[in-house]
C-alpha cells in the first residue's frame, strides 16, 4: 500500500505529529501577552466553525470540573442575545476568513462584548488589529481540522492567564504529550497488529454511528464523526447518552436492510456515571440481539485531559486508515470548496 500516492498533502504527517503540535502550541500559549483586561467577565463564548469550533468543545470538556462561569460554543453567524459587556467572545477561525466567524465577530462588536481572537491571519486578524483587540497568532499551512492543538491549547493558556484555568490543566497537557508519542508508532502502521487499522478494515464499507456521553466523550464522538466525513469521505453520525436512550434507541426497528449497513462505536471512559455505564451495557445488548456490528473503544489515561486526547487521536487515525482503504486522498474537501465558491457569488 503506497500511502504517499494516496496522501500527497501528508495528512498522515499531520496526525502523526499531533503530540508535537501540542508541544508547539504550549510554547505559543506561554508567549501570550494580553493588551486588554478580561478580569471582570462573567461568561465566555467561543465562536467558530468546523475544526476551529471543535477546539472550543475540547476546552469545555477539559475544564468542566473547575470552570465556575458559563462557557458556550457558538456555531453561527450571530451570537445569543444575552451577550453583553461582561462576556468574553473568543473568535476562532484558522484561516481568518470563515464567514460565520466574521459575522459573529461583527455581532460581538455590536453587542459591546469583550473580544479576542485566534487565527493564522486573514480578515479576522486584520479586523481585530484595527480595533486593538487581542489576537493569538497560530501557525498556518494545515487543514483546520488538522490544526486542533493550535485551536485549543493557546486558549487554555489564555484562560489560565486571566484566572479561569489552573496550572494543573497545563501540566496535564505536558503529560499527555508523552503518552501520545508512545502510541503513534503502533497506530501509524497499516497492519493487523494495529487495533485502529483492524477496526478501519471492519467499518470502512459501512456507516459508522459513534455513541459518546454528554459533557465527556460526546465531544469526541462529534470529532470522530467530522473526521470520518472529511478525511474518509464517508457518512458518519454521532449521538450521546443518556439522550439517545429516550428516542434513537427506538429507531433501530424498521428498514433491516439499511440497519445491516450500520456500525456502532461506543466510546467509554472509566469515570462515566454508573447509570451511564449501565445504559451503555443494556443498549449494547439490545443492538447485539439485533445483529448490529459494534465496537468499543475505552479511553486510556490517568487524567481526563489524557483520556480525552487519547480518544481524539484514536479517531483521527481511524479516519485516516478508512481513507487509505477507500483509496481516497484524505486532505481535499471538494464539496466544501464548491459550496464556498457558490456562496461568494451570492451577495
Amino acid at each position: 500500500m503506497d500511502k504517499s500516492q494516496i496522501d500527497p498533502q501528508d495528512m498522515f504527517g499531520a496526525i502523526y505529529h499531533f503530540p508535537d503540535q501540542i508541544k508547539e502550541a504550549l510554547v505559543t500559549g506561554k508567549k501570550i501577552e494580553l493588551k486588554n483586561d478580561f478580569s471582570k467577565i462573567r461568561n465566555i463564548v467561543l465562536t467558530g466553525m468546523g475544526g476551529s469550533a471543535i477546539g472550543g468543545d475540547v476546552i469545555k470538556a477539559i475544564i468542566s470540573d473547575e470552570l465556575k462561569i458559563p462557557f458556550y460554543v457558538n456555531r453561527n453567524y450571530d451570537l445569543p442575545n444575552w451577550i453583553d459587556e461582561e462576556t468574553l467572545v473568543i473568535c476562532s477561525s484558522y484561516s481568518g476568513n470563515t464567514e460565520e466567524a466574521l459575522g459573529s465577530y461583527k455581532d460581538a462588536v455590536k453587542k459591546g462584548a469583550q473580544i479576542c481572537g485566534i487565527s493564522t491571519g486573514g480578515k479576522l486578524s486584520e479586523q481585530l488589529a484595527e480595533n486593538d483587540y487581542d489576537l493569538i497568532k497560530i501557525p498556518g499551512g494545515l487543514q483546520p481540522r488538522a490544526a486542533l492543538a493550535y485551536s485549543f491549547v493557546p486558549i487554555l493558556y489564555l484562560l489560565n492567564k486571566i484566572g479561569f484555568v489552573s496550572e494543573k490543566i497545563i501540566s496535564e497537557l505536558n503529560e499527555t504529550v508523552s503518552v501520545l508519542e508512545s502510541k503513534r508508532e503502533s497506530y501509524s502502521v497499516g497492519e493487523s497488529d494495529n487495533p485502529i487499522f483492524k477496526m478501519a478494515k471492519e467499518i470502512y464499507g459501512m456507516i459508522p454511528i459513534i455513541y459518546g456521553v454528554t459533557d465527556t466523550t460526546g465531544v469526541v464522538a462529534l470529532r470522530w464523526k467530522g473526521q470520518l466525513c472529511e478525511n474518509s469521505k464517508m457518512l458518519a453520525y454521532h449521538n450521546e447518552l443518556p439522550e439517545l436512550n429516550h428516542n434513537e434507541i427506538i429507531g433501530w426497528g424498521n428498514n433491516p436492510d439499511l440497519l445491516s449497513e450500520l456500525s456502532v462505536i461506543w466510546l467509554r471512559d472509566k469515570n462515566d456515571n454508573p447509570r451511564i455505564k449501565a445504559r451503555q451495557d443494556i443498549t449494547k445488548e439490545i443492538l447485539n440481539d439485533m445483529g448490529i456490528m459494534q465496537h468499543e473503544v475505552r479511553a486510556e489515561g490517568n487524567t481526563k485531559t489524557e483520556r480525552l486526547l487519547d480518544l481524539i487521536n484514536f479517531g483521527d487515525w481511524l479516519s485516516y486508515w478508512c481513507a487509505i482503504l477507500h483509496d481516497t486522498d484524505p486532505s481535499p474537501v471538494k464539496n466544501i470548496d464548491r459550496l464556498k465558491q457558490a456562496l461568494e457569488k451570492i451577495n
